[in-house]
């Protein structure tokens, strides 16, 4: 059973910082792909960040420039730095996890960031 761990939310203020990780029961090595999502209270889960097993990235353009996702495949962990933080980056951040083979999607319990004064 594949499960995902988020920590790393909280509240900051505008122009803050903060460092999510997403920790992977077991190898990170069988994804395909991996990312992270944020859903905010009545919208729809967007996609913020993902990377491939080749470690290439993409980002949501909201967040281009300020957030840089990055993989340890030594620790199992998946990780999103957040910089220069908005009001409107707050939600709930979720860790995504995909196999193609078998189409195998994984999402864990998720984590608040809360961008505040």
């Amino acid at each position: 059973q594949v499960q995902l761990v988020e920590s790393g939310g909280g509240l900051v203020q505008p122009g803050g910082s903060l460092r999510l990780s997403c920790a992977v029961s077991g190898s990170i090595d069988r994804f395909n792909a991996m990312g992270w999502y944020r859903q905010a209270p009545g919208k729809q889960r967007d996609m913020v960040a993902g990377i491939t097993s080749g470690g290439n990235p993409r980002y949501a353009d909201s967040v281009k420039g300020r957030f840089t996702i990055s993989r340890d495949n030594a620790k199992n962990t998946l990780y999103l730095q957040m910089n220069s933080l908005k009001p409107e980056d707050t939600a709930v951040y979720y860790c995504n996890a995909v196999i193609l083979l078998g189409s195998r999607d994984y999402w864990g319990q998720g984590t608040q960031v809360t961008v505040s004064s």
